[in-house]
């Protein structure tokens, strides 16, 4: 029986042109070459595979190759095959140049962004590989929209036992992270008629230009240290927020706050949307339970992997009230957004407890560099104060009025990436005014960094009267 094309060799996609077949076979592969397309050490199928596949003779394809090892195209070794010969590849005259890239500082303390060289590999390759096993066959089809049952109903338990939410699996949709859910939301709202959503007056500029986009008009709230003003909730159709550690001023939202916007969404049919981005990690007493659990009729909970295991997963949820769900569903569209195997094992690893295990162990590393954070600075800037409860992965650290641009750039010379608070901030009246602040992400530097990274943000902070360092005005 002849043997199929089918089963041969590497793949390799050639157009010979021209009345002569073997002029044409070797001007196409040396054009190959010369482009980039096949880069040096491609190794190319055997001369019996291509002229298979191109439904040539063998032979063409064997003078093809010679002419091109002979012109240096191309190099030929017994037992090794063809291959592509080591040379200087020359883009096309009008290609796109490709950006330098740019200098990397020394230390990241930007917020956001959890120490990724502790993702639990090892832990999350076994939950692969038993997800894997066990899962049906049609679960590699193209899916529910809402996500896979089994991450579903895992979630489901975990969120009511560890956060407090109250809900179904079938009112959970998983989504490739906190935007993609924000948007499907924003779908929502606008059909059924919000135009203006309330926003902190501190925030995240992504979530803003995400909100514009939508089309929807946000009106900025205040926020002291009782959390987000909750009363302000006036002609706006729905509210952001994020009541357990608010982003990025580190204050909960106060209780007498939450009852007043369950309050709101129940009187006026708006809806609420709690982002609980980093919930799981508080230090020094037990997480607040999510806003949720007191009205899932009203309140859309959305959550991550990002904060507790890598932003990379993409993997996002959203535990909706009955009639939400299904218009969010209906904006997903008809197949499953979301990589299968990954929610596999992120069900499994839920299941199986390795995700309160690693949750943990971080939850103790990040409070370990909090800790540090705090006595480095009591004893190098003690002028400076870390405001907002001990959660999350970052911190705000205080700057004296006018300060905020001189500590940013000194930071940046001492090789330290770190953000300012007054660029997260829109007035939501004209009387208040931006507070001086470094908004410190402690979760991206690896382990051995951290004591480093600390060095070289005290260097960049005023001392005071009787230090070094930016002194204060006046």
């Amino acid at each position: 029986m002849a043997r199929s094309w089918a089963t041969f060799g590497v793949d390799l996609h050639l157009e010979p042109t021209g009345p002569h077949l073997r002029r044409g076979l070797t001007d196409a592969l040396r054009e190959a070459v010369r482009s980039g397309r096949l880069p040096s050490g491609t190794r190319l199928p055997s001369s019996r595979s291509l002229a298979a596949d191109l439904g040539i003779a063998r032979n063409t394809v064997a003078d093809a190759y010679a002419d091109l090892v002979a012109e240096g195209w191309l190099t030929a070794r017994q037992g090794s095959g063809t291959k592509v010969a080591e040379r200087r590849v020359v883009p096309p005259s009008g290609a796109a140049r490709p950006r330098p890239e740019r200098r990397r500082p020394a230390y990241d303390l930007r917020p956001g962004t959890p120490d990724l060289g502790t993702f639990p590999r090892a832990e999350w390759l076994r939950a692969a590989r038993r997800a894997l096993t066990a899962a049906p066959s049609d679960a590699l089809g193209y899916g529910d929209p809402r996500g896979r049952v089994e991450l579903r109903t895992a979630l489901a338990g975990y969120l009511s036992r560890a956060r407090g939410v109250r809900a179904d699996p079938e009112r959970i949709v998983v989504c490739a992270g906190f935007a993609h859910g924000l948007r499907l939301l924003t779908t929502v709202l606008r059909a059924r008629g919000v135009r203006t959503i309330a926003v902190d007056s501190y925030g995240l500029d992504e979530h803003w230009r995400l909100l514009a986009a939508a089309g929807l008009t946000t009106t900025p709230l205040p926020v002291d240290e009782r959390g987000t003003d909750t009363g302000r909730l006036k002609g706006a159709g729905a509210v952001l927020l994020t009541p357990a550690h608010q982003f990025p001023m580190g204050v909960p939202l106060h209780h007498d706050r939450r009852a007043a916007v369950v309050d709101w969404a129940r009187h006026t049919g708006g809806l609420v949307l709690e982002d609980d981005y980093d919930g799981e990690f508080r230090y020094d007493r037990q997480p607040v339970g999510a806003l949720q659990g007191l009205d899932p009729d009203h309140v859309v909970y959305l959550g991550t992997a990002s904060k507790s295991l890598a932003p990379g997963l993409r993997l996002g949820w959203m535990a909706l009230p009955p009639d939400v769900a299904e218009e969010v569903v209906a904006a997903k569209g008809g197949v499953d957004t979301s990589g299968v195997l990954d929610q596999l094992t992120l069900a499994e690893f839920l299941t199986s407890g390795a995700y309160d295990r690693h949750v943990r162990a971080a939850r103790t590393r990040y409070r370990r560099r909090r800790d540090a954070l705090v006595a480095a600075l009591t004893a190098h800037a003690p002028a400076i104060r870390v405001t907002g409860i001990a959660a999350g992965l970052h911190a705000v650290l205080r700057l004296p009025p006018g300060t905020e641009e001189a500590v940013v750039r000194a930071a940046a010379y001492q090789g330290l990436a770190v953000d300012g608070l007054i660029p997260r901030y829109r007035h939501p009246d004209a009387v208040t005014e931006p507070l001086d602040a470094l908004v410190v992400g402690y979760g991206t530097p690896p382990d051995h960094a951290w004591s480093g990274a600390l060095d070289a943000l005290c260097a960049a902070l005023p001392f005071g009267e009787n230090g070094s360092g930016i002194p204060f005005p006046g």
